[in-house]
C-alpha cells in the first residue's frame, strides 16, 4: 500500500527520524572457543609427541622461505602468478567486491533522466467525446476535430528517489556483503595456502626421488664393482661360482629400482609444472637434480605458540566466521522487511505540444514527497523468511565452531606426525651408520678370508635398507612440516594483507 505524504513538515521529520533510525536484528559478536590455556593440555595424545621446542613466547615458522631453499622459493613464486585455481578465486574475490558496491549504492539516491518526441493522434470517440457530451458545447464537433489531429507531444526532466533507511535494511545489507568479501578474502588465502603447500609437498617428493636415483646408481655402480672382484676371485679359486651368482641377483635388484624411481621423478616434475600453469618438460632444467642431491637444507625447528590461537590464523576459519557474520546481518535484512518503507521522491521536467514552446518556463512540471509503503499481507512469507535467515545464522554458527575443533585437531595430527616422525629420523640415522659400519667390517673379514661371501652380502643388504629407510623419513619429516605449516596458515597471511 503507497500513500503520498504531502505535508513538508511531515518530509522533515521522517528524514530526522531515518538519521536517528537504528538497524534491527541481532549484532555480530565473534566469539573464540574455549581451549586448554596449556600446550600440554591442548595436545591429544602420548607426552612425548609434544614437540620439545614449543613455547609460547615467540611466532610460528613464517611463509615458505623457512626451508632455505631458492628453488622452492622460485617455484612458489611462479605459482602464486601463474596458478589457475588461483585466478579463479582472485577473479571471485573481485566479484564481492563489485557486488558489494552495488548494495552500497542503495544508501545513495536513485537519479534518472529522460526525454523523448512523440507523434500521435487521439481517438474521435474516446475519452475525450464522453466528457465533451457532458459538456455539451455549441462547437463540439470542431472541438473533437481539433484534439483529434495529429501532432508532437515533447518531453524532458529526471526523477529521483531516495528510501530512508529507518530500520538499518539497507546497512545490514551492506554489513552482509562486507563479511561476503572478507569471506571471499579469505577463501583466496585458503587456495594460495593449499597451491604453495602443494608445490612444496610435491618439490620435496621430487627431492625424495632424485635422492633415491643418487643412491641406488651408486649402489649400481659399487655392486657392480664387487661383482667383478668377486668373479676375479672365482676365477682364481679364492671362492665359489654361489658367491657370483649372489652378488649377481644383488645387482639385478637394485638395477630393478631404478625405472620405478625414475617414474616417481617424473611424476612429480609434472606434478609440478601443472601446478606452475606450464606444459610438461617447461621446468625441466630447473627441477633437475641439484649437483649434491645428499646435501639437503637443515628443516627448522619448531618454535610454536598456543596451537588454539595460532589456529585462528586459518584461512578456513576466518571464512567460517565471516560467512556467520553474513549470516547475521541478513537477519536483519529480513527483519526490517517487516517494517513500512518510506521512500522520498522528486521529479522535474518540461512537456509540451509545441516545440517552440518546449523550453518556456511555462512547460515546467514537477513533483516532490515521501511515500510509505507498509506490509500488510503476504501469506506469511516475511515472517517465514526471518525464521529462515535465523536458522541459517544457526547453521552457520554451528559451521563455524566444527571448523575451530577440526583445525585443533588438524594441528595436533601434524605435530604429532611430525615429532613422531623426528623422532624415528634420528634412530634411522643412527642405524644406517651402524649398518655403514658393519658392512665396512664384513668386507675386510672378507677380503681376509675370515667369512664367506655371504657375511658380506648381508651386510650390504642390510646397509642399503637402512639407507633407503633413513632417506624415505628425511622425505616424510620435510613433508610433515609442510603439514603443520598449512595446517598452522602457514603462508596464507600473505593473501590478506594484500
Amino acid at each position: 500500500m503507497t500513500r503520498s505524504l504531502r505535508s513538508p513538515y511531515c518530509a522533515a521529520w521522517l528524514a530526522a527520524l531515518a538519521l536517528a533510525g537504528c538497524a534491527v536484528g541481532p549484532d555480530f559478536k565473534p566469539e573464540t572457543p574455549a581451549a586448554p590455556p596449556s600446550f600440554a593440555a591442548w595436545h591429544g595424545g602420548s607426552p612425548a609427541l609434544i614437540p620439545p621446542q614449543a613455547r609460547t613466547d615467540t611466532p610460528p615458522p613464517a611463509g615458505w622461505t623457512m626451508f632455505g631453499d631458492p628453488v622452492l622459493d622460485a617455484l612458489e613464486a611462479r605459482a602464486l602468478a601463474a596458478n589457475a585455481d588461483l585466478q579463479t578465486a582472485a577473479l571471485r574475490f573481485l566479484q564481492s567486491r563489485a557486488q558489494r558496491s552495488v548494495v552500497e549504492s542503495q544508501k545513495a539516491p536513485q537519479i534518472n533522466a529522460g526525454a523523448g518526441v512523440t507523434r500521435l493522434r487521439q481517438s474521435e470517440n474516446g475519452e475525450t467525446r464522453r466528457l465533451l457530451d457532458a459538456i455539451n458545447p455549441p462547437n463540439q464537433e470542431q472541438l473533437i476535430q481539433v484534439l483529434s489531429e495529429p501532432h508532437y507531444f515533447y518531453q524532458a526532466g529526471f526523477d529521483a528517489s531516495w528510501e530512508l533507511d529507518l530500520w538499518g535494511r539497507i546497512r545490514r545489507a551492506v554489513e552482509s556483503a562486507d563479511a561476503n568479501v572478507s569471506a571471499s578474502q579469505a577463501l583466496l588465502a585458503q587456495v594460495q595456502l593449499s597451491v604453495q603447500a602443494e608445490v612444496a609437498r610435491r618439490y620435496f617428493e621430487l627431492r625424495a626421488a632424485q635422492h633415491q636415483i643418487k643412491i641406488a646408481r651408486d649402489d649400481i655402480a659399487a655392486s657392480e664393482e664387487t661383482l667383478d672382484l668377486v668373479k676375479a676371485r672365482a676365477d682364481g679359486g679364492l671362492t665359489t661360482d654361489l658367491d657370483v651368482t649372489r652378488q649377481s641377483a644383488q645387482a639385478a635388484d637394485l638395477r630393478a629400482r631404478l625405472p620405478q624411481l625414475l617414474a616417481q621423478e617424473a611424476l612429480a616434475v609434472n606434478q609440478i609444472t601443472l601446478l606452475l600453469g606450464d606444459r610438461p618438460g617447461a621446468l625441466q632444467s630447473q627441477l633437475a637434480a641439484p649437483s649434491d642431491a645428499a646435501a639437503a637444507a637443515a628443516l627448522p625447528d619448531l618454535s610454536l605458540g598456543l596451537p588454539s590461537e595460532m589456529a585462528l590464523r586459518r584461512p578456513d576459519i576466518q571464512v567460517a566466521q565471516a560467512q556467520l557474520h553474513a549470516a547475521t546481518a541478513n537477519i536483519g535484512v529480513a527483519v526490517a522487511d517487516l517494517y513500512p518503507r518510506i521512500t522520498i521522491g522528486a521529479g522535474f521536467g518540461f512537456q509540451s505540444v509545441d516545440g517552440d514552446s518546449f523550453a518556456d518556463w511555462g512547460s515546467r512540471q514537477w513533483s516532490i514527497g515521501p511515500s510509505l509503503q507498509v506490509p500488510i499481507f503476504d501469506g506469511g512469507r516475511r515472517r517465514a523468511t526471518v525464521t529462515l535467515r535465523e536458522l541459517q545464522q544457526q547453521e552457520a554458527a554451528v559451521s563455524y565452531q566444527q571448523t575451530v575443533l577440526k583445525a585443533w585437531h588438524e594441528i595436533d595430527d601434524a605435530l604429532s606426525a611430525y615429532t613422531a616422525e623426528r623422532l624415528r629420523n634420528v634412530q634411522l640415522a643412527e642405524r644406517e651408520r651402524s649398518s655403514r659400519d658393519a658392512l665396512q667390517l664384513a668386507r675386510v673379514r672378507y677380503d681376509h678370508g675370515l667369512t664367506d661371501f655371504l657375511v658380506q652380502l648381508d651386510a650390504q643388504r642390510t646397509w642399503l635398507q637402512a639407507q633407503r629407510e633413513y632417506t624415505e623419513s628425511t622425505s616424510r619429516l620435510a613433508l610433515g612440516l609442510v603439514a603443520v605449516s598449512k595446517a598452522l596458515g602457514g603462508a596464507g597471511e600473505l593473501a590478506t594483507k594484500s
